[in-house]
């Protein structure tokens, strides 16, 4: 495969990605948060088994293994489970918006624990992510720190899932760079979540699953974006331009709030699409501040 055709390949899983969180929303909505999340995994598990293929476990690094499995299981279920939650569309889109810290969360954490190079932008980059989130969470006036105080008030459970969940991705993301070694447990990783998230219905319970045409839909297309996403990110990741890809992954907020607002027939105020700019910015800011500067002409081979 061309670069190219690869390149396109990973652009398409940014755009799968982006539509994730209104697509779980839809199948929360009807199959509830526990048993809906539970169903979407194990479709998606399936899709991923038959694309990117099972999981060499004896090729994976022990770490890897342990705290890998450890730390997807655990931002996966959070993710799901904190737009499930949510008291209504708007606020699940706002809490999918949290989960979008986790680009300057990766950059904190790789500089604290794996030694990474930064120069000084990271400071008002991370500033910038963290001001975009209080401008969605402000609501229609912007910054507002009792209107905030409000909003996370009447639903600490799903903000407070978000929010926990972009550490542990940041983990996540820090284990995979130091002890992966090129190895890819995506599969049986989404298995584990799987297995989790029936656990979790089986022995605490879940809302009542009312199926119709329309939730077998939203669960046709969360579980195909989320095993095709990572199928598509796969080839793109081994073939492609990884520039593009890194650099086009961080407007996911915007495209994702976009979606999201499509497919729930939610509409999101200025405020809020200001405060979704903010968090790309400071985002596409952290990833600069510690990408190395490319050699002048004179020093090239």
């Amino acid at each position: 495969m061309s670069t190219t055709r690869a390149t396109l390949v990973g652009l398409l899983a940014i755009v799968f990605w982006s539509a994730i969180v209104g697509l779980l929303r839809g199948v929360s909505s009807a199959l509830g948060a526990t048993g809906g999340a539970a169903l979407v995994y194990t479709v998606a598990s399936l899709l991923l088994l038959a694309t990117v293929g099972p999981t060499r476990v004896r090729a994976m690094p022990r770490r890897y293994l342990a705290w890998g499995s450890l730390l997807f299981v655990a931002y996966e279920m959070c993710l799901a489970l904190s737009i499930g939650y949510a008291h209504s569309h708007r606020q699940a889109i706002e809490v999918g918006m949290v989960n979008y810290l986790w680009p300057a969360m990766t950059m904190l954490f790789a500089i604290l624990f794996n030694g990474q190079k930064a120069r000084w932008t990271i400071v008002p980059g991370f500033a910038l992510a963290i001001l975009g989130i209080c401008w969605v969470l402000g609501g229609d006036g912007g910054v507002d720190p009792a209107a905030m105080a409000a909003n996370v008030h009447d639903n600490p459970l799903s903000y407070g899932l978000a929010f926990t969940g972009t550490l542990i991705w940041a983990g996540y993301c820090t284990i995979t760079a130091r002890y992966a070694k090129g190895q890819n447990g995506v599969t049986l990783f989404f298995m584990l979540t799987a297995l989790a998230l029936w656990a979790k219905y089986l022995i605490i319970g879940g809302e009542t699953m009312r199926w119709s045409v329309e939730a077998l839909v939203y669960l046709g297309l969360a579980a195909a974006a989320m095993g095709f996403g990572y199928a598509a990110w796969n080839v793109g990741l081994l073939h492609g331009n990884m520039t593009v890809l890194a650099g086009a992954s961080y407007f996911i907020p915007v495209l994702s709030a976009a979606l999201a607002a499509l497919v729930l027939e939610t509409p999101l105020s200025l405020a809020f699409w200001q405060g979704a700019a903010l968090v790309c910015a400071g985002s596409i800011l952290c990833w600069l501040a510690t990408r190395r500067p490319a050699r002048g002409a004179a020093g090239a081979s």
